[in-house]
């Protein structure tokens, strides 16, 4: 009898640690509600990530974040934003890559 291994095509493994890493902008717009700004951070923590950049305004009963990440696999940025999506009172996620010459370090001269 074949191997398994042997039928089955290759197929990438998405979330080896070998694979591309990149910074990327989520922008949620939610419900204001007290806990949602910690089970939205939570979801980073728990990948053990900690945002670059995070901005929060509440305008009346909505609450607008935009939340920066440095070192994360485009896979898992997508994982991520799926589960933000999924919190309650969460109304939209946009995830987006961000541009690396903006979160590049300047080195000055000297």
């Amino acid at each position: 009898m074949p191997s398994l291994d042997t039928l089955a095509p290759a197929r990438a493994d998405a979330w080896h640690p070998a694979n591309p890493h990149c910074h990327v902008q989520y922008r949620l717009l939610a419900e204001t509600e007290p806990d949602l700004l910690c089970r939205a951070l939570n979801l980073f923590a728990l990948q053990g990530l900690i945002p670059r950049q995070v901005h929060v305004e509440r305008h009346d009963d909505l609450l607008s974040m935009d939340i920066g990440v440095d070192g994360v696999s485009w896979h898992r940025a997508q994982v991520i934003a799926e589960k933000l999506r999924n919190l309650i009172s969460v109304c939209s996620v946009e995830l987006q890559a961000a541009d690396i010459a903006r979160v590049a370090p300047v080195l000055a001269a000297g």
